[in-house]
């Protein structure tokens, strides 16, 4: 329950991120803003999966397993049930969502899964940085990158979709592809990294 609590505390605040980014002009300042969620989230331990997910290649045991499951089942209470209540309450905000979300729907299954990989792999940077360095530096900079470029955020996406009213069978394939993409990109450098350090 407590690992479960941890990743809905953690989805309320990513709903928050996205709720800025729909609701402010221009693009950039939104994409800035959005990163107060993951900044709250790092700095309170809070478990994102997208946050998590790139350590489990160091660590991969049943413990670390359970808090990135449990963590992620908590991410989706959190996004879809505030994702429903912002679209009742800010109608104008789930309008948004609803036509950023029918063009995600128009990705195919490559681009879709190409775009979760990078976004995984800034995400995994924004974290290891803030947690080696203790600085801001990467979640301050990695959060807008992702998000002006279109990279596409599993858990946030949960979020749009809630807001957007669109409950479908591609929908949630949709969301499917970016959980994977966003693991392969998230585990990619910590792969390949422990890779170099056993051939230096």
């Amino acid at each position: 329950m407590k690992k479960t609590i941890s990743g809905i505390l953690a989805g309320i605040l990513i709903s928050i991120g996205g709720t800025v980014f729909l609701s402010v002009e221009p693009k950039y300042v939104g994409a800035i803003l959005f990163s107060v969620a993951l900044l709250c989230i790092c700095f309170k331990g809070y478990s994102l999966f997208t946050g998590k997910i790139g350590f489990i290649p160091e660590k991969h045991g049943k413990e670390e397993w359970s808090v990135l499951l449990l963590g992620l089942l908590g991410n989706a209470i959190a996004t879809i049930v505030c994702g429903i209540g912002i679209r009742y309450i800010l109608p104008a905000v789930g309008d948004t969502a609803e036509t950023i979300c029918l063009a995600k729907l128009e990705q195919t299954f490559p681009a879709a899964l190409i775009r979760g990989i990078f976004c995984g792999i800034l995400m995994y940077l924004a974290v290891s940085i803030f947690r080696e360095h203790k600085t801001i530096a990467g979640i301050v900079f990695c959060i807008p990158v992702f998000i002006l470029c279109g990279f596409e955020h599993s858990i946030a996406d949960m979020f749009y979709f809630a807001a957007s009213g669109i409950v479908s069978v591609k929908a949630f394939v949709f969301i499917l592809i970016i959980i994977v993409g966003n693991a392969i990109g998230g585990m990619l450098f910590p792969v390949l990294s422990g890779a170099l350090k056993k051939n230096q």
